[in-house]
């Protein structure tokens, strides 16, 4: 099978769940409140959506760069990709948690460990993937990559997922925590210093 229709398919469910996102920002009741602050104290949502929209948007970049060294796929990619669009389908839920539980003030912790460890599932993941392409697949890729900077390649991508199991980790210290660290994961990797400071032949940053 050619990449096409894996990817048309992928970006279905990425646009969807980058979508639903947006479902977690409300309009405030009218007359419940004063309008400004009753905005102000949606900022966790705000917050929440703008670090998981980028997130997912990166993702979404570097599958299509992943992709795109493949001639065709086979079914062990397929269920790898399956696999990854799991966790990217649960990261709305995740994202909606962590903001209603930041709100409350109560739960709050355990809502971002949850939150930190959605993105560290889906970078893990996204890592086995590369890894299931570079190394288990070569042959299906359209020109051969050396095994050198394959590794070089897994290695930065394996570092990605550093940021996030501290995120979760530290989410039982504050929740406010792990937003500055997914936070400003998300920043760094859409930056073109990361593409720099991925493996050289690889124009696409890696965020897992």
């Amino acid at each position: 099978m050619t990449p096409n229709r894996l990817e048309a398919f992928s970006d279905g469910v990425f646009a969807i769940a980058i979508t639903l996102l947006v479902l977690e920002l409300h309009v405030p009741v009218p007359g419940s409140g004063e309008l400004g602050h009753e905005l102000l104290q949606q900022w966790p949502s705000y917050v929440a959506y703008v670090i998981t929209f980028i997130t997912i948007g990166i993702i979404w970049i570097n599958h299509h760069a992943a992709f795109s060294r493949l001639r065709s796929v086979d079914h062990s990619i397929l269920m790898w990709n399956l696999a990854l669009l799991l966790t990217v389908g649960i990261l709305p839920f995740t994202t909606s948690l962590m903001a209603t539980y930041l709100k409350e003030g109560s739960g709050e912790n355990l809502a971002a460990a949850v939150y930190g460890a959605s993105f560290l599932l889906m970078g893990a993941v996204f890592v086995g993937l590369n890894r299931h392409i570079l190394l288990g697949r070569p042959r299906l890729l359209k020109s051969a990559m050396g095994d050198a900077a394959a590794r070089r390649t897994l290695h930065f991508a394996a570092l990605g997922q550093i940021p996030y199991l501290a995120a979760t980790l530290l989410a039982f210290v504050s929740p406010y925590i792990t937003i500055v660290i997914c936070g400003a994961t998300a920043i760094y990797y859409s930056l073109p210093i990361a593409s720099r400071a991925g493996d050289a032949d690889q124009s696409d940053a890696t965020i897992a």
